[in-house]
C-alpha cells in the first residue's frame, strides 16, 4: 500500500495507532518531539513514557481496568503484552518497570519496517490522514493550530470533583429534589445535621492534600474561579455551608425540615449510574477523599469511580467535535486519540489509539466504522466522551458505572462484575464478527504478543 499516514505523538495512544496501521500494510510517519524537546512532565527519550504511577491498575478481568485491558488485547494491543512482559509484583495490579516497558515499546515501534520515526516538533497539522495523539501537555506550537481548527474548543481544567456510582448512595439518607422545586428531580441531595456537618468540616480542613508539580502550580494560579473545596472551607466554618452545601430551598422528606447542610449530586450520565459531587473539586489525596467524603451519611458506602483531581490538562470538547470513531466531524481525515479526547488513564489512552487506528483503517478501505457496543468497556467509554448530550465533559477513566445495568440483580459484587465482564467480551466478539474483523484482530493480537 502506498497510503501515507501521519501520527503525531509517540505516547501510549500514538504507539498503539502506529502499530495497528503499520501491521495493516500502511506506511506510517510517527512524529515525536523528544529528545529535542520535552514537556514539563517528560524526561525519557523512549516512547510510551509513564510519567506518574507505574501501575496500569487491576489485572482481573472482573474489574473495570482488567476488562479494558482484555478488550484491548483482543483488538491487537501492543502495549498490553509489553506491559505483561515488564511486570513487577503489585498484588492484583499490573505494574511495570517503567523504563523497561518504555524501552520495549520503543524497540518494537522503531524496528517495524513500515514505521518511520521523525524526531521533530510539529507546529502545523499535516495534510492527508493524520492522528493527533499529543496528550494533555500538547506543546504550544501545536496547541495553537488545534485550537484554531476546533474553534478554540481546547479546554483546560485545573480541578474536578469526585464521581461515584448511583447504586452506592444510601437512599435512606438522600432524596431527589431541586431547590425551590425548580428543575424536577435533577439533583440527588445528601443532607447533614449540625453535628454531622461540624465533624465533616473539621475532617475536611485537616485532611492532607496532594502535591502539585511546579508547572501545575503556575497553571493553577491563572484559574482563581475554580477553588478546591478544602481551600474554601478554611475561610470559615460556614464558608461551604453558604456555598456549595447551602440547604436553602430544600426540604428533607425524611424529617420534613430543611437540612443544616446538604451535598448535591448531579448526574454524570443520562442513565444516572454515575453522579458527581457538585462543587467538590478538590486536591485532597485519594485516600483522604474516601475517608472524608464517606462521612457524609448518604455516602458512607460510596463507590468512587474517579477521585477529584487538580492539575493541568487540556482536552477537546469531544461531544461537539468528534464522532465515535475519533474523527473530527468537520474534517474526518483528522483523528484524535489519547487523553486529549477526554479519556483518563494510561490504558484508556492506549485504547483510544487502538480504536482511532482501526476506524481510520476501515475508512481507508471504504468500510463502515467500528462502533463497539456500550456493553463493552471501550465502547462505553467512547460513548461517554462523545455523547452529544454531554454538556460539561470532564476526563473519565474506565469504571463499571459506565456500563448499562444488568438485567439480573446480584448481591455479590464480584459475581456482578464477572457478569459485566462476560457480557462485555461476548459483545466485543459479536461486534468484531459483524465487522468481519475477527481474523484480522486475532492475527494482530498474536503478532503483538510475539517477543
Amino acid at each position: 500500500m502506498t497510503e501515507q499516514i501521519t501520527i503525531i505523538g509517540a505516547g501510549m495512544a500514538g504507539c498503539e495507532a502506529a502499530w495497528v496501521l503499520a501491521n495493516a500494510g500502511f506506511a506510517v510517519n510517527l512524529y515525536e518531539m523528544k529528545p529535542h524537546r520535552y514537556s514539563p512532565a517528560h524526561h525519557s527519550p523512549d516512547f510510551a513514557e509513564l510519567v506518574c504511577s507505574n501501575s496500569l491498575k487491576a489485572s482481573r478481568v472482573d474489574s473495570a481496568a482488567g476488562l479494558l485491558k482484555e478488550e484491548m488485547r483482543r483488538l491487537g494491543s501492543l502495549l498490553v503484552p509489553c506491559a505483561e512482559q515488564c511486570a513487577v509484583e503489585a498484588g492484583g495490579a499490573l505494574a511495570v518497570d517503567r523504563h523497561t516497558f518504555s524501552a520495549l515499546v520503543t524497540k518494537r515501534i522503531r524496528s517495524h519496517p513500515r514505521i518511520t520515526v521523525i524526531e521533530q516538533e510539529v507546529d502545523a497539522i499535516p495534510e492527508g490522514n493524520v492522528i493527533i495523539a499529543t496528550g494533555p501537555l500538547t506543546s504550544d506550537a501545536l496547541h495553537q493550530p488545534i485550537a484554531a481548527l476546533t474553534g478554540a474548543s481546547l479546554y483546560f481544567y485545573d480541578a474536578a470533583a469526585p464521581i461515584i456510582t448511583g447504586e452506592s448512595v444510601c437512599m435512606d439518607h438522600a432524596f431527589y429534589a431541586s431547590r425551590y422545586g425548580k428543575g424536577g428531580d435533577d439533583y440527588l441531595n445528601c443532607p447533614m445535621n449540625q453535628e454531622e456537618y461540624l465533624a465533616f468540616y473539621e475532617a475536611l480542613v485537616d485532611a492532607e492534600t496532594a502535591p502539585l508539580h511546579a508547572f501545575e502550580q503556575e497553571q493553577l494560579r491563572v484559574y482563581e474561579g475554580c477553588m478546591p473545596v478544602e481551600v474554601l472551607a478554611k475561610r470559615g466554618q460556614d464558608s461551604i455551608r453558604y456555598g456549595m452545601m447551602k440547604p436553602v430551598g430544600l426540604t428533607d422528606p425524611h424529617t420534613g425540615r430543611r437540612p443544616y447542610a446538604v451535598v448535591q449530586l448531579r448526574r454524570e450520565n443520562r442513565e444516572g449510574t454515575l453522579w458527581n459531587l457538585v462543587g467538590f473539586q478538590t486536591n485532597l489525596k485519594f485516600g483522604e477523599q474516601k475517608r472524608v467524603f464517606s462521612m457524609i451519611p448518604a455516602l458512607r458506602n460510596a463507590e468512587f469511580v474517579r477521585y477529584g483531581v487538580m492539575h493541568r490538562n487540556s482536552f477537546l470538547n469531544s461531544p461537539k467535535l468528534l464522532d465515535a470513531g475519533f474523527a473530527l466531524k468537520q474534517e474526518p481525515r483528522i483523528r484524535f486519540a489519547g487523553q486529549m479526547t477526554g479519556v483518563e488513564g494510561y490504558m484508556e489512552s492506549a485504547g483510544s489509539g487502538l480504536l482511532a487506528a482501526w476506524n481510520l483503517l476501515r475508512a481507508l478501505r471504504g468500510q463502515s466504522p467500528l462502533i463497539l457496543p456500550c456493553e463493552t468497556m471501550l465502547g462505553a467509554l467512547v460513548a461517554y466522551i462523545t455523547d452529544p448530550y454531554q454538556e460539561n465533559l470532564q476526563p473519565m477513566g474506565a469504571n463499571m458505572g459506565l456500563l448499562p445495568a444488568l438485567t439480573e440483580r446480584y448481591r455479590d459484587k464480584q459475581k456482578k462484575y464477572q457478569a459485566y465482564a462476560e457480557r462485555a467480551l461476548a459483545a466485543l466478539e459479536m461486534a468484531l464478527a459483524a465487522s468481519d474483523m475477527t481474523v484480522e484482530a486475532e492475527t494482530l493480537a498474536r503478532k503483538s504478543a510475539a517477543f
